[in-house]
């Protein structure tokens, strides 16, 4: 059976955005979504005639975070469940945010339709949104800063948005939807899963792995991750993605493999399970893994250092420069695109995409090893670790991992520049999500964070690089470049800010990564 959640389309009750668990409740008519789980089973149980007394649950995106939901409290009947692409905290890393950064055409174009409010039960919703333009580079810099967004398009109409545009730090109104915190007596069998190019929830999976992993030693509990977009395993061959190919129908083989055997052990005890702790894709090779724990065990921590001249490599700078640095100068009136292309919305494919069209603009930095003489195979989770300036009080870093293919006339990937990970970071969220610090204008500052983990084979005759700017558009809402509530920003605070990436032995600009064996 498939069930909604409480007040969309024509469903009784109000709805909440990632409505909070209740730790806490003063009855029984006091309600979340672990409680309506509970009574759907419960009713469910009683009323469909033959059943065995085992329930499964499963869902994808926004059902995959409710599926989730379902382990904070779980029914003893529910036997098995599979979070996919779930939401586990769209502050953190998810959907809307990542490290203190919009999101902008997901968060816009998504809410701007979802959030308009149905005058009644039955009734139409509001006519669907109309840009009026496929280009959404161009659509979006004429909206100006995020405050126009209700002045030009949504009339302060959608409920959620406004939320959004009152919560701009991680404050008690996100930490609130966390679900991860509350996974801590997990009884049934669970298979999270998840997308290495899922442009929408790529950090939810890992998360909600992580939590129940951590906090229920016991729980069978496992993570599939496999070379997809946003859902892309429940659909189609899942043989390549933009201009990547992967080899192989990645999605019917987890559909016929993994998924299918998972529901039919623990609830019809079908079929012997021989599925291992993590069940992920190796891309740039495209073979399946196994590993018992994830991130591998079989694995060196290392680090990629920046160097001058547009190097990167395993070693740290040496020397006696104590400020070497690249600098450049970042414009909020002409931000770096995250296409090479005209696209209303958040293309999945940006996720893969070639990296060339940055690669030659001035406002994007470009490290790069040389010629691979051995395979580097990277698994995990990548932390970042940069030593950077502004000339303003504040700044976006977006760090991007490429794998750069060799020049070959002739081969469709000749040169290709493929998009592993991206991330942005804004730089006011260094120390703490929830309380914003300034950059000191023009001061060496130290700006870490972690990107979401990798499965990623670097071949023999490739490179690997690097590539960082301070704008990543219309992907991630741009920054003023000054210290202030952004969601606030009029156009006028918008200004033109010189950046600097260090990277002497004092200021060590790099990545750490986990290289298998």
């Amino acid at each position: 059976m498939y069930q909604d959640v409480r007040g969309r389309v024509m469903s009784e009750g109000d709805f909440k955005w990632m409505a909070p668990f209740k730790v806490r409740k003063s009855g029984p008519t006091d309600t979340d979504e672990s409680t309506d789980t509970w009574d759907t089973i419960d009713w469910l149980l009683k009323n469909i005639p033959n059943n065995n007394g085992r329930v499964g649950m499963w869902g994808i995106s926004y059902p995959g975070h409710y599926s989730a939901q379902a382990l904070i409290d779980p029914h003893p009947a529910l036997k098995a469940v599979s979070p996919q692409a779930p939401m586990a905290d769209n502050w953190l890393g998810d959907d809307m945010h990542h490290n203190g950064a919009l999101f902008l055409p997901h968060a816009f174009n998504f809410i701007v339709n979802f959030g308009r409010p149905r005058p009644g039960p039955g009734m139409p919703a509001m006519p669907r949104f109309e840009h009026g333009t496929n280009d959404g580079y161009r659509f979006f810099l004429d909206m100006g800063s995020l405050a126009n967004a209700n002045e030009k398009y949504l009339k302060g109409e959608i409920k959620i948005w406004n939320e959004w545009m009152e919560h701009g730090d991680y404050d008690e109104y996100w930490q609130a939807q966390n679900v991860p915190q509350h996974l801590k007596k997990v009884t049934p069998a669970v298979m999270t899963v998840g997308g290495w190019f899922d442009a929408e929830d790529l950090q939810g999976p890992l998360s909600i792995y992580r939590a129940i992993e951590k906090n229920n030693p016991k729980a069978w509990n496992i993570l599939v991750e496999g070379p997809w977009c946003h859902g892309c395993w429940s659909r189609g061959d899942g043989d390549k993605l933009g201009g990547v190919s992967f080899g192989s129908a990645t999605s019917k083989y987890y559909r016929e493999n993994i998924e299918f055997p998972f529901f039919m052990h623990f609830l019809k005890e079908q079929g012997g399970l021989t599925l291992p702790e993590a069940y992920v894709f190796e891309t740039g090779s495209n073979v399946w893994r196994t590993y018992e724990v994830w991130p591998p065990a079989n694995s060196e921590s290392r680090e990629i250092y920046l160097h001058s001249n547009g190097k990167l490599g395993f070693k740290a700078p040496s020397g006696s420069a104590a400020t070497s640095y690249d600098e450049y100068v970042s414009d909020p009136a002409k931000p770096v695109p995250f296409l090479n292309e005209i696209n209303i919305g958040m293309k999945y494919e940006y996720m893969t995409s070639d990296q060339r069209f940055a690669s030659t603009r001035t406002d994007v930095l470009v490290y790069q090893t040389d010629i691979l003489d051995q395979d580097v195979t990277i698994s995990g989770p990548v932390s970042v670790d940069l030593y950077a300036s502004t000339s303003g009080t504040d700044s976006d870093f977006i760090v991007k991992v490429i794998d750069v293919f060799p020049l070959k006339s002739g081969d469709p990937m000749d040169g290709y520049q493929m998009l592993v990970r991206g991330e942005p970071m804004r730089a006011k969220y260094r120390n703490s999500w929830s309380k914003p610090e300034p950059m000191k204008s023009n001061a060496v500052t130290h700006v870490p964070f972690e990107m979401p983990d990798i499965n990623h084979s670097f071949k023999k005759g490739h490179r690997i690089m690097i590539q960082i700017q301070s704008s990543w558009f219309p992907l991630v809402d741009r920054n003023p470049q000054k210290f202030l509530n952004i969601y606030k920003a009029k156009d006028t605070d918008f200004q033109k800010a010189t950046q600097r990436i260090y990277h002497s032995p004092k200021f060590s600009s790099r990545i750490k990564v986990n290289v298998l064996k």
